[in-house]
């Protein structure tokens, strides 16, 4: 796939700065539908009878910690990945006046960081205590802020806190919301339960290299970032039961696309795997054989990004760029608190 195939226009108007005020007021375009302008509430009657509809409980952390070395100069550090049993030791990147180097404390509130080890390419280890004896990961979700995406040109505020989180929201680790699943509500759950509509959990949390720039034109020379997930033994049993009843299988958003076919169990096509805090690097692109997702709830994505790709690998590039094409012209709003798309894997 070439990069520049992946691209498109946006107005800057058109980037969501803010959620609706209702959760589930989003806007809806359903590609390959005879009336594709519909409304996340629709969401129900356009799922099929008795599908299952897979969802990443992942919960966004309070990655941002602003704070000062010992100097009193300002710095700022951002939690990537937790190290170990506890919330002591994290993996993380950061900024500061004069730069962070092994030794250098930072104190946010009660917190105290202190960069251990550089890793190279931005990253370090750093350890962080309490200087109240209180407990690291109740300081870290009392003073850390939402780690809201570049694109969104503001500071986060007190309702980020609940609306960059989905309803899901169960084990912590991720740096970005899993963006398709901030729509769903109880109201909706119920409104598909009622057409026989079910719901399976995975856990895929979302690290910061979603928002890596792909720098090269050839999509397989793209080093892919690393994710850690799970597919409950629970989901898997779902997945059969489904598979067995000739029931659709629906993803919302991307992530739960990567953990379901990094899941995918190579001798019996159509299922997964149970799997607890693995590791993947899947990049999806056109030319992709999808194993387990049949359709997928999704945010419209940045251009030139492997999330495009792994949607115009899943819907067929010219159909899924038409579609974009269509969105911009009709106003949509993009990203991450913007509106959604619903399709159909294109070989189905």
């Amino acid at each position: 796939m070439r990069l520049s195939e992946l691209d498109y226009a946006l107005p800057e108007a058109q980037i969501a700065q803010a959620p609706l005020a209702d959760r589930s007021g989003a806007r809806l375009l359903v590609v390959g539908h005879a009336q594709p302008h519909a409304k996340i509430v629709d969401l129900p009657s356009l799922l099929p009878e008795g599908a299952l509809l897979v969802v990443n409980d992942t919960r966004v952390i309070p990655a941002r910690l602003l704070g000062t070395k010992e100097s009193g100069g300002k710095a700022e550090i951002f939690l990537l990945e937790r190290l170990g049993p506890d919330a002591s030791t994290w993996k993380a990147m950061g900024r500061a006046s004069k730069g962070l180097r092994p030794g250098m404390k930072v104190r946010v509130g009660a917190l105290v960081f202190t960069i251990q080890e550089l890793l190279g390419g931005g990253l370090f280890i750093t350890h962080a205590e309490v200087t109240n004896g209180g407990d690291v990961a109740a300081e870290i979700e009392k003073s850390g802020r939402v780690p809201l995406p570049p694109y969104i040109r503001r500071e986060d505020d007190a309702e980020d806190r609940h609306r960059y989180q989905t309803i899901f929201a169960k084990h912590d680790g991720a740096v970005a919301a899993p963006t398709a699943g901030l729509h769903l509500t109880p109201e909706l759950l119920a409104a598909m339960s009622a057409r026989g509509i079910t719901t399976a959990t995975v856990t895929l949390h979302v690290g910061l290299g979603t928002f890596q720039a792909v720098t090269v034109e050839d999509l397989d020379e793209h080093p892919m970032h690393s994710e850690r997930f799970s597919v409950p033994v629970e989901t898997a049993k779902k997945i059969a039961h489904a598979r067995a009843e000739k029931r659709v299988i629906a993803c919302v958003g991307t992530t739960s696309v990567r953990a379901l076919e990094s899941a995918a169990d190579p001798e019996r096509r159509g299922h997964v795997r149970a799997t607890s805090s693995a590791e993947t690097r899947l990049l999806i692109q056109p030319g992709y054989d999808f194993r387990v997702t049949d359709m997928l709830l999704t945010n419209f994505h940045l251009p030139k990004s492997t999330l495009l790709a792994l949607v115009s690998a899943f819907g067929g590039t010219r159909e899924v760029l038409s579609a974009y094409a269509v969105a911009v012209r009709e106003g949509y709003r993009f990203f991450s608190y913007g509106d959604a798309m619903l399709l159909s894997r294109r070989s189905a």
